[in-house]
C-alpha cells in the first residue's frame, strides 16, 4: 500500500493535511517529529509531508527531526514551519519578518515547477507566518513568491525536495489541492488507488490475525463511530466479539431503541444492552464543570463495561470507537488539548482489560461514515447526526438532572424534526439543541414566566475540524422556535448559535 509520512512539528493543520492527502485516494499516516529515523526508512513511505508549527527553527529549543530525512532519498514537502525547517537543515538562512510578517489571503506567483502543473501563474494562498526564508541553500530555487515573502516557494527538484511558505491544505489557498496531488502523484510517484474498501479489508485482516481467539468487548455508546467499530470487530472476530451498548440515559429521544434494533435484526450480535442511567445521574450530581462531566462519564463507561466483562468472564480487549478529531482535541501527541473525550482522555488509572483497541482512530467522521456503508451498515444509521460519547450531559450547561434532560430531548427532537422536514437533513452536517442554564422571562397567557433558554446550533463542514455556522432559512428556525416554546412549557426562550469553529468548539462544552 503506498503511504505518505506527515512529520507533525505541532503544527494546527497536520490532520487536515492527512486528510487532503486521502481525499486523492493515497493513505496518509501522521507520526511525531520525533519518530526515530530507523522507523521512518523502514515505513517504506512513497513521500514525506512536514507540517507548519508555532516554533522558530533558530531557536535551539525548536522541534526538529534527524537532519537525515532529508537523505532518505523520499521526495519531502515543507508547509509553513516545514519550509523553513528544510531550509534552516540545508545551510538556508531563516529570519523573523518582523513588520513584513503575512496573515490571510496573499497573492502567490509561481514559476514553472512539477509542483505547480496547471496552477495558474498569479493565485491565491494562505499566509500565516512570522519568520521566513532569508536565503535559500545550496542547489535550491525560489519557485513562488508574494509581495512580502521573496521566497514563497523553494525547491531542490534534483533531490525531491520542496517547501511552500503558504497553506496548500486549507480551502482559502485556491489551488492547494491541485499542489498536493502534484506532489502526491507526479513527485512522490502515487497511484492513488487506496479507497475505504482497502481500509476495511486490511482492518478485518489485521485484526483477525491479532485478535483471533481472544475475548473482545466492545464500549458500543451508541453513536456513529462506536457503531463502525462494532460492526468492523464483528466482521473480524465473530462470535469472540460481545458489544456492550450503555444506554446511560444521556441518549437522543428514541435512540436507545433504535440502536439496539439495528444490531440484533440487521447483524445478529452478542449484544448486552446496560440501561444505565439512574447511575449516571447519581455520578454526575453536582458537577457543573464541562471537563468534570465528561471525566465522570468516561470513567464510569469503563466501570459499567468492567462489571459486565466480569460477568461473562476474562476479556482480553476493550474496544472502542475513537475516531481522530477526538484524537486531536484531546491533545494526543503534538497537540494541544481542547476539550477531553471520554473514549481518550477520560480512562482511569487501572482498567480491567489487557488492551484497549481503536480501530478507528486514524479516520475522520467523513471516512468512519464511508468505512460504515462498505461493511453493510444501515444508511440511516451511518448518516446520522454527530452525537458526542457523554451525550446530552455535554448539552446541559451546568448540573445534569432530570428534568433537564427531558426538557433538552424535546427541543432536539423538534429542531430535528423540522430539519428534515425541510429537506435540510444533508446540509448543515450537525444541529442540535443546547440548555444554556440561563433563564429568562417570558409572557404566555397573559402571565409572567420565567424559563430555560435554549439554544439552537447547525454547522456546515467537511471534516469537523473546522466549521461554519450554517444559514438556515429563517421560516426553519421560525417554526422550531415557535414549537418548541408552545410545546415544551418549561422553556420560554429560544437563541441560534451564530459562531463558526474557530473561535468556538461545535459543541458548547
Amino acid at each position: 500500500m503506498e503511504k505518505i509520512l506527515v512529520l507533525d512539528f505541532g503544527g494546527q493543520y497536520a490532520q487536515l493535511i492527512a486528510r487532503r492527502v486521502r481525499e486523492q485516494h493515497v493513505y496518509a499516516e501522521i507520526r511525531s517529529y520525533k519518530t526515530p529515523l530507523g522507523e521512518i526508512r523502514a515505513g517504506g513511505y512513497r513521500g514525506i509531508i512536514f507540517t507548519g508549527g508555532p516554533n522558530s527553527v533558530y531557536d535551539p529549543a525548536a522541534p526538529k527531526c534527524d537532519p537525515a530525512v532529508l537523505r532518505l532519498g523520499v521526495p519531502v514537502l515543507g508547509i509553513c514551519y516545514g519550509c523553513q525547517l528544510m531550509a534552516h537543515l540545508e545551510g538556508g538562512e531563516v529570519g523573523s519578518a518582523g513588520s513584513i510578517s503575512e496573515y490571510g489571503k496573499v497573492e502567490l506567483s509561481v514559476r514553472p515547477s512539477p509542483l505547480f502543473e496547471g496552477v495558474p501563474e498569479n493565485s491565491v494562498c494562505w499566509m500565516s507566518h512570522t519568520d521566513y526564508v532569508k536565503a535559500v541553500p545550496e542547489g535550491f530555487s525560489v519557485i513562488g513568491t508574494s509581495a512580502q515573502c521573496p521566497a514563497a516557494a523553494i525547491a531542490c527538484a534534483a533531490r525531491g525536495l520542496y517547501g511552500v511558505q503558504f497553506h496548500p491544505e486549507v480551502t482559502h489557498t485556491e489551488y492547494g489541492r491541485d499542489m498536493l496531488a502534484n506532489f502526491l502523484k507526479k513527485i512522490c510517484g502515487c497511484a492513488g488507488d487506496w479507497t475505504m474498501e482497502d481500509f476495511v479489508r486490511a482492518s478485518v485482516e489485521k485484526y483477525r490475525k491479532e485478535l483471533g481467539g481472544k475475548k473482545v468487548l466492545c464500549a458500543l455508546s451508541g453513536g456513529v463511530d462506536s457503531s463502525v467499530a462494532a460492526v468492523l470487530m464483528h466482521r473480524a472476530v465473530g462470535d469472540g466479539l460481545t458489544c456492550v451498548f450503555v444506554d446511560h440515559g444521556l441518549l437522543r429521544k428514541g435512540e436507545g431503541d433504535a440502536v439496539e434494533r439495528v444490531f440484533r435484526e440487521k447483524f445478529s450480535m452478542n449484544l448486552i444492552r446496560v440501561n444505565a442511567g439512574e447511575r449516571f445521574l447519581g455520578k454526575l450530581a453536582g458537577a457543573e464543570e464541562p471537563e468534570k462531566k465528561r471525566m465522570i462519564i468516561g470513567e464510569e463507561f469503563i466501570r459499567v463495561f468492567e462489571d459486565e466483562a466480569k460477568k461473562i468472564g476474562h476479556v482480553h480487549v476493550l474496544v472502542q470507537g475513537t475516531i481522530y478529531p477526538d484524537v486531536v482535541e484531546s491533545g494526543v501527541g503534538e497537540a494541544a488539548t481542547i476539550k477531553s473525550h471520554h473514549n481518550v482522555g477520560g480512562l482511569p488509572s487501572v482498567v480491567d482489560f489487557d488492551e484497549i483497541v481503536e480501530p478507528l482512530r486514524l479516520l475522520f467522521k467523513d471516512e468512519v461514515r464511508a468505512a460504515g456503508l462498505e461493511l453493510g451498515i444501515p444508511r440511516e444509521l451511518v448518516m446520522r447526526q454527530p452525537f458526542p460519547g457523554p451525550g446530552l450531559a455535554i448539552r446541559v450547561l451546568g448540573e445534569v438532572t432530570r428534568e433537564k434532560l427531558a426538557v433538552l430531548r424535546e427541543c432536539d427532537a423538534i429542531f430535528r424534526e423540522e430539519i428534515d422536514r425541510a429537506g435540510l437533513d444533508k446540509n448543515p452536517d450537525q444541529y442540535f439543541a443546547v440548555l444554556t442554564g440561563s433563564r429568562a422571562v417570558g409572557v404566555m397567557g397573559d402571565a409572567r414566566t420565567y424559563g430555560h433558554t435554549v439554544a439552537l446550533r447547525a454547522v456546515s463542514t467537511d471534516d469537523f475540524m473546522t466549521a461554519d455556522w450554517s444559514r438556515l432559512p429563517f421560516d426553519v428556525l421560525a417554526k422550531a422556535s415557535a414549537r418548541i416554546t408552545n410545546e415544551v412549557r418549561s422553556v420560554s426562550r429560544v437563541v441560534y448559535d451564530i459562531t463558526s469553529k474557530p473561535p468556538a468548539t461545535v459543541e458548547w462544552e
